[in-house]
C-alpha cells in the first residue's frame, strides 16, 4: 500500500486509532486486542510496514501487518523492562544479604569479645591492664564496622562504656564515650538512649558524694516533712533517743526478710528509748498502709509515691535498699546498713551511752 494511498492517509491521520483525545467507543472499537491505549506506533514500523506488505496489500492487512510488529516490540520493550527489573531486584537482594551479613557479624564478635571479658572477670582480673587486649578489640571493632551505624555496632562501645563506669570506677572515660555514642550513632536506640544515662551518671555520681559524707561520727542531715498519716516528721522530734533510719519498700524483697530482726528490736527497746523512721520506696499508698498494719509496724512512716525518685531517698544518695542509719541521741551516725544481731547489739550499746 503506497504512503500517499488514501488509506494510508486516513490511518495516518489516526483514524480508527486511539488517542489521548479519542473517544471512548473509539477506544474499545478500534485498538486491537493486546495493544495499548492512546499510543499511535512509532513512523518507522508504517515504513517498514511498507517495505514488507507488497503492492496493492489490503489496508486492513496492512494495519494488521504495523500493530503486529508494535505488539512485538512492546513484547521485547516490557521483556526488556522486566529483566531490568529483575536485575535491579537482584542486586538489591545482594546489597541487602551483604549488609545483613556485615551486621551479624559485628553481632557475632561482639559476643565472642563479651564473653572474654566475662571470663576475665570471673577470673578477678578487673583493672585496665588486666583487660588491656580487650579494650584495644573494642577500638578494632568499631574501627572495622564505623560505616554501620546500627544498634550492633553501637552496643560495642556501651560496652565498653560500662567497663570504663562499672569495673575500671573512671566516670570520665565513661562519660567521654557515652558522649561519643550519642554523636556517631544518633539514629539508633542505644544513642537516642544516651542522654538518658548522662543523666543517671550524674544523678549516681551525686549519690555517691553524699553517701561518702554519710558515715560514723557525722552528723545525719536532718529534714522536716510529714508522715502517711499528715503528721509532723522531722529529726528534732527524736532529739535524745536512739533512732533506725529505715530506706525500704514492700516490694523488696531483703526488706521484708530483715523486718523480723527489725520488729524484735523494736519492741524489745523502744519502750528504752528507740525509735524508728520508715522512708517507704513504694507507688502504692494503700498497699503500703495495708502491709504496715498487718505487720505491726507502729513507726512513722514518710512516703510520696515516687519510688526510686523519693524526696528523701533522692537527698540521701540512696541507689538500693535496704538502706539503714542508725543514730544516737544527738543525731550522729553510730552504724549503718546493720542487721540481725548485729542491729541489736547496736542500738542495746547506745541505749546505754545514750
Amino acid at each position: 500500500m503506497p504512503e500517499n494511498s488514501p488509506a494510508f492517509q486516513r490511518w495516518d491521520r489516526g483514524l480508527g486509532v486511539p488517542s489521548p483525545e479519542g473517544t471512548a467507543e473509539n477506544h474499545k472499537l478500534s485498538r486491537p486486542f493486546g495493544t495499548q491505549p492512546s499510543i499511535r506506533p512509532h513512523p518507522a514500523l508504517k515504513r517498514w510496514a511498507i517495505l514488507f506488505c507488497p503492492a496493492g496489500t489490503k489496508t486492513g492487512t496492512y494495519m494488521f501487518f504495523v500493530w503486529a510488529t508494535y505488539a512485538i516490540c512492546v513484547k521485547l520493550h516490557r521483556m526488556k523492562n522486566k529483566l531490568l527489573i529483575a536485575l535491579a531486584v537482584m542486586a538489591l537482594s545482594l546489597s541487602t544479604q551483604r549488609g545483613y551479613a556485615a551486621e551479624k557479624t559485628a553481632a557475632a564478635e561482639f559476643k565472642d569479645l563479651e564473653a572474654k571479658i566475662q571470663a576475665k572477670l570471673q577470673e578477678g582480673k578487673k583493672t585496665e591492664q588486666d583487660l588491656a587486649p580487650e579494650l584495644k578489640e573494642f577500638d578494632d571493632l568499631i574501627a572495622r564496622h564505623k560505616g554501620a551505624k546500627t544498634d550492633e555496632v553501637a552496643e560495642i562501645l556501651l560496652l565498653e562504656a560500662k567497663l570504663y563506669l562499672q569495673v575500671f570506677d573512671n566516670t570520665d572515660k565513661g562519660i567521654e564515650l557515652i558522649k561519643q555514642l550519642q554523636r556517631d550513632f544518633p539514629e539508633t536506640t542505644v544513642g537516642q538512649n544516651a542522654y538518658k544515662m548522662l543523666d543517671a551518671i550524674k544523678q549516681q555520681a551525686e549519690a555517691k558524694r553524699i553517701q561518702s559524707s554519710l558515715v560514723p561520727g557525722k552528723d545525719f542531715p536532718s529534714f522536716d516533712e510529714k508522715d502517711v498519716a499528715g503528721k509532723p516528721l522531722s529529726l528534732t522530734h527524736y532529739k535524745g533517743k536512739v533512732v533506725l533510719i529505715d530506706f525500704w519498700a514492700t516490694w523488696c524483697g531483703p526488706c521484708v526478710n530483715e523486718l523480723p530482726n527489725v520488729l524484735k528490736t523494736y519492741e524489745k527497746y523502744h519502750a528504752k528509748g528507740f525509735e524508728i523512721i520508715g522512708i517507704s520506696l513504694d507507688d502504692n499508698a494503700q498497699k503500703l498502709a495495708g502491709f504496715t498494719k498487718e505487720k505491726n509496724m507502729a513507726w512513722q512512716q514518710f512516703f510520696d509515691g515516687q519510688g526510686w525518685l523519693n524526696k528523701l531517698a533522692v537527698k540521701y544518695g540512696v541507689h538500693s535498699i535496704p538502706a539503714t542509719y542508725l543514730l544516737d541521741g544527738e543525731g550522729k551516725i553510730i552504724g549503718k546498713d546493720l542487721g540481725g544481731d548485729e542491729l541489736e547489739k547496736a542500738v542495746a550499746k547506745a541505749l546505754i551511752k545514750n
